[in-house]
């Protein structure tokens, strides 16, 4: 069962869960909210051979510097 991690376009939080199946409803810790955004984890490029640039210390931005890819 793979862990997931997300990010609520409601209220922006940024959460994990661990998901049973690709069916299941994942909603927002804090808000309540169904409207959550799959991100991309670091555990997902795990032995790829492209570093993600958060990795780099290059910089971030989080969910209001657009580096999460919610659109905000």
């Amino acid at each position: 069962m793979p862990i997931y991690e997300y990010a609520c376009m409601k209220c922006e939080e940024h959460f994990e869960e661990l998901v049973r199946s690709g069916e299941q409803v994942v909603t927002c810790p804090s808000c309540g909210a169904a409207k959550v955004l799959r991100q991309f984890s670091a555990f997902a490029v795990h032995g790829a051979s492209v570093k993600p640039s958060f990795a780099s210390g290059s910089g971030g931005g989080g969910c209001c510097g657009g580096g999460c890819g919610c659109g905000h």
